[in-house]
């Protein structure tokens, strides 16, 4: 029956300290995966199965893709903040030669919208409330055609007051993005905020939190029980997603149906969102994602060029390329929220931590969900929390899920903050978390990193001698367990041996091709290069999106158990053939035994060619977690524990300059079950240079004259490059669950939270004096010198 159960004893623990925990479980699971230490495969420093492909370009990214008759699309976005339209006139646009559709937006998505509609004049096309906000949209025979119809098109606005800095738009009187209250929905990738909080102006909340959505404990109480209170106020900026291939899709709508090839993190959640759309059935709409460059939350759901595409294609009855320039990238498809917070800490001189109370207001734009809470509310034990979470309403483009949304920011503040704490108490900023985190896997981070940093070594702030000083942090992270269970695979083996797996989970570049192939291989006793790997397909079965660090934790377990369900049914077949019962069967590695009267041996291949059939197949889906969830949230879960990492930054800075430069980084992480080694190292690093790039250099910047972005480019919108890296030391720890049957769990996300805000202790520990804005640039730096000698 379905809902059997079995007991197995799995790993739990930390590598070298591991434990057997019982669980009860469904019959259908295969065997306990031990430690990475007794497998062949699963846990090593793996090569990209598609690295080729990627370095001699025969990768094809939805920007590759040509089909025949295709044509080209250009956006046309608003080069007003806030405006009403009044025409739009297509005519000249659409007697171009070689123009074939024009398409005028009359629903826009990915913003907030109004409670009440009612409270604004109705109109006939959407209101626009940010410079870049698309309005339309040409397809033509060429790009060139397409670039030179959009000039044609003739736009009537009539153009209304606006409001782009956060601080002038929560003051009385600002002018209103919003005439009344409004929502945003979440997304796939996150997004929006809790529905009906209060809005006056454009200042909407605030949402108040500490455990969930309640306040923990009696903050005041809290407070009135610590011998000492550190405060202070923290800002950090909007931070655009900034990928190497932008926003895109080829859209081909055909009497068979339509089919997408999407820039994506969720061909899923593409397929549902055109399909309801434009109504019609899911297997009417097929979505894929052979390759992508990039995406860190921002590429999510059809988008509003996803829909154009498709409108065009429709209207042309031909297939149509529209990718984003890079000045759309910035202004209109996601950013990450800024913030300005205020936080206090309250502990008693043992170091007790007493109460923690945080005021939040941030900008996501003319969308919602701008909290910087959840670091706060889940880093350390403390009995009285409360948090208290504002959006900001301003005419510029809406923010979208960012690799952590919020804790990048939230973390800025709390650990430069819990640093301050220690110094007033006279203790180690590492004791302090100590005595204060109970996390296993951070503790053992802190003292393992400690040990490689040379923490002992660390001098007072301020100490290091002559004008360039030294200066070393620390700053650790938390993150969850986000389990996608609408996931998903199939493995084949075919009868000469060959090994394919099936799913629609597309891989966004950090290398979920490989860690399949190595599942399927550990469990059939076959190398990762002898599996097939077909990926990003809505033909496919259903896969997770790729956020949250969701992606490995929630398919790895499908496809192991897709692999034993197809291994059972070979060596059912295999005995069937052979005329011997199963259990005559042993398979161990990459080989079959057969014992009996006369007993033989064969490779993985001959066992596949002697049970004569074309192919034995298995599919399996996400199984509940071994351990439960917390609690139920649609068709994603969040697991017991959490995951996270301690980071150590070394840096030096120009007194005479304000120059920062980080010198060095060592970061030691949990992430579950190793899968990759090399593909976690990846990721990690790629976290820490983003997080540098946040702490350093990224900044949008809106003209308040005229609310147009004047970076919109990746040359005055700084990013840190291969010059700004430093040496980074990585470690992994092995670290098991007992929750699924891979123990998987991910490293997006906890590998860029504290980056910034280890940047930021250090940088106090060489001059003595806190930065606490981001970007920490070399004018605000010499601000702080310059206001410390006054």
């Amino acid at each position: 029956m379905a809902d059997e159960k079995k007991k197995i004893t799995v790993p739990r623990g930390l590598a070298g300290s591991i434990e057997g925990i019982e669980r009860e479980v469904p019959r259908s699971e295969p065997p306990p995966l031990p430690p990475n230490s007794e497998l062949r495969v699963v846990g090593r420093k793996v090569p990209r199965l598609d690295g080729r492909a990627k370095v001699t370009g025969a990768a094809r990214y939805t920007a590759d893709v040509r089909l025949p008759g295709m044509l080209h699309a250009r956006m046309i976005g608003s080069p007003h903040p806030h405006a009403r339209i009044r025409s739009v006139e297509v005519r000249a646009a659409a007697a171009l030669p070689g123009v074939r559709a024009v398409h005028v937006i009359e629903h826009l998505l990915g913003s907030a919208v109004l409670r009440d509609p009612s409270g604004e004049a109705p109109s006939r096309w959407p209101i626009i409330r940010y410079a870049g906000q698309p309005v339309a949209a040409v397809a033509a025979v060429s790009q060139a055609i397409a670039d030179e119809a959009a000039k044609l098109v003739e736009i009537e606005y009539e153009v209304l007051p606006f409001v782009v800095d956060e601080d002038l738009a929560r003051r009385p009187g600002a002018p209103l993005v919003f005439p009344g209250p409004a929502d945003q929905a979440g997304t796939a990738g996150g997004g929006g905020g809790p529905a009906g909080v209060p809005q006056e102006g454009n200042v909407r909340g605030p949402a108040v939190g500490g455990e969930g959505p309640r306040p923990k404990g009696d903050v005041r109480r809290g407070f009135d029980e610590a011998d000492l209170v550190v405060e202070g106020e923290f800002r950090t900026q909007v931070q655009t997603h900034s990928a190497m291939e932008t926003h895109g899709v080829v859209a081909d709508w055909t009497a068979e149906g339509l089919t997408v090839w999407a820039s994506t993190q969720g061909t899923m959640g593409v397929r549902d969102e055109l399909a309801e759309i434009f109504d019609l059935p899911l297997s009417g709409v097929r979505v894929v994602t052979e390759y992508m460059g990039g995406g860190f939350g921002a590429k999510f759901g059809a988008g509003n060029y996803g829909v154009v595409a498709t409108h065009l294609s429709k209207k042309a009855g031909a297939p149509v390329r529209l990718m984003l320039d890079r000045r759309d990238e910035h202004l209109s498809v996601g950013n990450r929220p800024s913030s300005r917070q205020k936080l206090r800490i309250g502990g008693k001189r043992d170091g007790t931590i007493t109460a923690i109370h945080l005021q939040s207001w941030g900008t996501a734009g003319v969308g919602t969900g701008a909290g910087a809470a959840g670091p706060a509310q889940n880093m350390y034990e403390v009995p009285n929390i409360r948090t208290e979470e504002w959006d900001v309403f301003t005419n510029a483009g809406p923010a979208a899920a960012f690799r952590a949304p919020g804790h990048p920011q939230g973390c800025f503040a709390l650990e430069q903050s819990i640093d301050e704490l220690a110094e007033r108490l006279g203790m180690d900023p590492l004791a302090l978390r100590d005595l204060n985190d109970a996390n296993s896997a951070r503790r053992a981070e802190r003292r393992i990193g400690a040990e490689k940093f040379g923490w002992s070594r660390r001098a007072a702030p301020g100490a290091s001698p002559g004008a360039i000083k030294r200066g070393v942090g620390v700053a650790q992270s938390v993150w969850y367990r986000l389990v996608a269970m609408d996931s998903a695979a199939e493995v084949r083996i075919l009868g000469d041996g060959s090994v394919e797996v099936r799913s629609a989970v597309q891989d966004i570049g950090t290398g979920i091709r490989t860690i399949l192939a190595q599942v399927v291989a550990e469990e059939l006793g076959i190398e990762p290069a002898d599996v097939r790997v077909h990926i990003g397909d809505t033909a496919f079965p259903p896969g997770p999106q790729s956020g949250g660090s969701m992606t490995t934790g929630s398919i790895t377990p499908a496809v192991r158990n897709a692999a034993w369900d197809a291994r059972t049914r070979m060596i059912e077949r295999l005995a069937g053939a052979l005329g011997v019962g199963e259990e005559a069967i042993e398979w161990s590695g990459g080989r079959v035994r057969v014992a009996g009267e006369k007993p033989r041996e064969m490779s993985f291949a001959e066992a596949a060619r002697a049970m004569r059939t074309r192919e034995v197949s298995g599919r399996a889906s996400r199984s509940e977690d071994y351990g439960g969830f917390r609690f139920p949230g649609g068709g994603t879960r969040v697991g017991i524990g959490t995951l996270g990492g301690v980071q150590f930054a070394e840096v030096s800075v120009d007194t005479g300059t304000g120059v920062i430069r980080v010198e060095r980084m060592l970061a030691v992480h949990d992430c579950g079950r190793p899968m990759n080694l090399l593909s976690l190292e990846s990721q990690i690093n790629g976290g820490i240079i983003q997080g540098i790039s946040y702490a350093l250099y990224e900044q949008r910047l809106l003209d308040s004259n005229s609310g147009i972005m004047v970076n919109p480019n990746l040359e005055q919108y700084k990013i840190a490059g291969s010059r700004e890296t430093p040496p980074i030391e990585i470690v992994v720890l092995e670290e098991y669950s007992g929750v699924s049957s891979t123990d998987a769990l991910g490293i997006g996300e906890p590998a860029t939270i504290p980056t910034a805000a280890a940047v930021a202790n250090a940088v106090y520990n060489a001059i003595g004096v806190r930065i606490r804005e981001l970007p920490m640039t070399p004018a605000r730096v010499l601000a702080a010198l310059e206001g410390r000698r006054a």
